[in-house]
């Protein structure tokens, strides 16, 4: 008998469109599909910020349990989200067709406060770093919560605007006009890119999940998660990343950034390589940040974030 595979997935609103997002083509395919939501620790505990909380994997291991003792066959993640090492029996079966990389600002009338002094909303030391670089004199706040939730905070609060990730918004149908795209902040490793992950041994779920993945956006984020994992940066670090295909030339173009907490020191490094060399490049990229003060950069990181 043909089984039905159970879809786990964080019941938000932007990751209940992603469960469903999955579940669409796997029916497409003649799959037979359910859905089962679950609340992770990183949507119960929001008045600490996500450092604080000292767990990588926050969104990701109420779902990875939930797998390895059964109640689901595979969950869905913004892969952003995702620890570089996944549990022992919990393989990445397939990574969608990516969608907009970019960060945006929301913001509450003019944009004058980016001249001057400005109070900015975010829950990623990533962003608040990369803020912090390009506007030293601003304050940032720390911004948790769904993305309905931090929508609604921006609104009642008095700071002059919050930083987002493109893709959530414009898959729930939420980015309004007053946006500014960010187009100078590298995003973080897989941002804009779903995965699917599964059991090792689940030959069936493996084969069907197989069809659903999209090559280019698979080797992309594998470069950017290879940068990650290799400075050792969790999912917590200012570290951004960004790999892309050119046809044209058969290259990847590969950005990735390391900066302190403060945003005063920032490590960059840009290449394109043939496609051949694409399993390498993120590895390559991070040892050069590493040899040119990275080391010493992210001994410091650590050192704050235990405090």
């Amino acid at each position: 008998m043909e089984k039905t595979i159970r879809i786990g997935t964080r019941d938000s609103e932007l990751a209940l469109w992603q469960a469903h997002t999955v579940q669409k083509q796997l029916n497409d395919l003649g799959y037979k599909t359910e859905i089962i939501a679950v609340k992770s620790q990183g949507d119960m505990i929001l008045d600490k910020p996500l450092y604080e909380l000292g767990i990588t994997g926050i969104f990701t291991k109420t779902l990875d349990i939930a797998m390895i003792n059964g109640q689901v066959d595979i969950a869905v993640h913004s892969m952003k989200d995702v620890p570089t090492a996944l549990p022992i029996g919990i393989v990445q079966a397939a990574v969608l067709e990516r969608a907009n990389t970019l960060d945006i600002l929301l913001h509450k009338g003019n944009l004058d406060f980016l001249e001057s002094k400005g109070t900015i909303a975010t829950g990623s030391l990533r962003r608040q770093a990369m803020w912090w670089n390009k506007y030293p004199n601003h304050t940032v706040v720390d911004l948790r919560g769904n993305v309905n939730t931090r929508m609604q905070k921006l609104e009642e609060n008095d700071w002059n605007g919050a930083v987002f990730a493109a893709a959530g918004l414009e898959r729930l149908n939420l980015k309004p006009d007053s946006h500014v795209t960010l187009d100078w902040m590298i995003p973080a490793p897989a941002q804009g890119a779903m995965v699917v992950v599964a059991m090792a041994d689940d030959e069936f779920t493996l084969e069907a999940l197989s069809q659903l993945n999209h090559i280019e956006t698979e080797i992309c984020t594998y470069i950017e998660r290879q940068f990650l994992k290799t400075l050792e940066g969790g999912c917590t670090a200012p570290i951004g990343a960004i790999a892309s295909y050119n046809e044209k030339d058969d290259t990847i173009n590969f950005k990735g950034v390391l900066l302190s907490i403060d945003g005063k020191r920032k490590l960059e490094i840009e290449k394109t390589v043939d496609i051949s060399q694409w399993k390498r490049l993120g590895f390559n990229c991070a040892q050069e940040i590493i040899n040119n003060g990275g080391s010493e950069l992210m001994t410091d990181i650590k050192k704050q974030l235990k405090k």
